[in-house]
């Protein structure tokens, strides 16, 4: 027997249960067997789905625990190690916005062209599905937003779970470190020791995925009124043909960009399955990290943009408010002009970016349109009662959005040769 032989065969000795399981069924494979396991028992036993809330809440739970600790290791690492460029860091900054606005922009159009194509909202249901949280904001205070984006105490930030706010101090602190050279290395050392072991509560809480999955999936499909599910289905139809659509885009641009778009799929199916079932880009952020570092990008490049991108890119968001403002506005009877669908489309694209620190965002960027083209914010209520099956299905656009921006940075600012290299080692 040869040394590789024998060191194969010792590895293989050492892997644990859920090792071997993964070798053999890829985790992606055992979170859709959990997709179908959730709708089987959500429907046939919707008493005893509905008691699988918990699992699902303390899983998601577990993923926020790490999602504070990750960024700042990860983003002021980032930082730290671009800080010497700081030419580069300037453009990479420049090249992520501009993609921002430009995706948030593309799929707002496309949200007003379906609803054009289809027209969902006209004879649509009219009644609440839902309740809408109280004292919804229908109006951005653009001073409040900027002075927010300046934590006051990071520790309660950070204890909040303001993202936002907190990656103002992580980039700040990065920079500091980065001029400090020598200085800084032992807190560098601490930074990459914590990183690290992060990314080892990760792999442990990921063992569990497949079952919380079906918990969580139980629990949706148990606690959703199917004659919600029913009046809506136009809408819910619509969202979703545009999502593929969206999906289809970003697909062609991977491909652009040299990846072969399908394997790319496969390699963050994790990710998006993750952001499907639990509705939050949250617990699909840490697994990004490491999909795209198997992938040959430098941590520094979704270190920078991953966090960003999470609260500003939000493609699969944007193409559902303007949806859904548009099935709103065709529900009351209001004739969608021109003017009127240009109005809806800069607002959505203003909105959405002015909202990333504001709670319930997505509902008050609706509000916000709402109020503007003249139709009450409390219409948002006709559709509440289905949004979680809507939000899956948005949230997995909005993973895919964020990881398309690191490979295009990793294009202009990282490995150039790694689209080569991920089509190899895959093939």
């Amino acid at each position: 027997m040869s040394s590789i032989q024998l060191q194969e065969r010792m590895e293989k000795s050492e892997m644990g249960f859920f090792d071997k399981l993964e070798a053999k069924v890829p985790l992606w494979q055992q979170m859709i067997v959990g997709l179908i396991v959730g709708v089987l028992v959500g429907n046939l036993w919707p008493d005893f789905g509905k008691t699988l809330a918990p699992v699902g809440t303390a899983f998601i739970k577990s993923i926020k625990m790490i999602i504070i600790p990750l960024v700042l290791s990860a983003v002021t690492m980032g930082i730290y190690h671009m800080a010497s460029d700081m030419k580069q860091l300037g453009k990479m900054a420049f090249v992520t916005f501009a993609w921002f606005y430009l995706a948030t922009g593309l799929a707002s159009l496309l949200g007003i062209a379906l609803n054009q194509i289809f027209h969902p909202g006209i004879g649509g249901e009219m009644s609440a599905t839902g309740v809408i949280p109280k004292d919804l904001a229908t109006s951005i205070d653009w001073v409040k937003f900027f002075l927010d984006m300046i934590p006051d105490n990071v520790v309660a930030t950070a204890a909040a779970g303001k993202i936002l706010p907190f990656l103002t101090f992580c980039i700040a602190l990065g920079v500091a470190l980065g001029t400090m050279k020598e200085k800084a290395k032992p807190i560098v050392d601490i930074l990459e020791t914590l990183f690290e072991a992060t990314i080892k509560i990760v792999n442990g809480i990921l063992r569990i995925t497949p079952v919380a999955v079906a918990c969580i999936i139980a629990w949706v499909f148990a606690s959703q009124g199917k004659a919600m599910i029913i009046a809506l289905s136009k809408l819910i139809f619509t969202l979703y043909v545009g999502l593929f659509v969206f999906g289809a885009i970003f697909m062609v641009l991977v491909a652009v960009l040299g990846y072969n778009p399908i394997k790319m799929v496969k390699t963050i199916a994790d990710a998006l399955l993750l952001g499907f079932a639990t509705c939050s880009s949250e617990p699909a952020l840490p697994i990004l990290f490491k999909q795209l570092e198997k992938m040959g990008i430098p941590t520094r490049i979704p270190a920078f943009c991953l966090p960003l991108g999470y609260t500003f890119n939000l493609d699969g968001s944007a193409l559902y408010q303007s949806l859904a403002i548009c099935f709103i506005a065709d529900a009351y009877g209001m004739q969608l002009t021109l003017p009127a669908l240009v109005t809806i489309l800069i607002t959505t694209l203003i909105a959405n970016k002015g909202t990333a620190n504001v709670p319930s965002a997505s509902l008050v960027v609706m509000a916000v349109i709402l109020t503007t083209i003249g139709l009450p914010a409390e219409a948002i209520a006709i559709l509440a009662g289905v949004d979680r099956l809507m939000d899956m299905g948005r949230t997995v656009v909005n993973v895919f959005g964020n990881t398309f921006v690191a490979l295009l940075l990793n294009r202009f600012f990282g490995n150039p040769g790694a689209p080569k290299q991920f089509n190899e080692m895959q093939a």
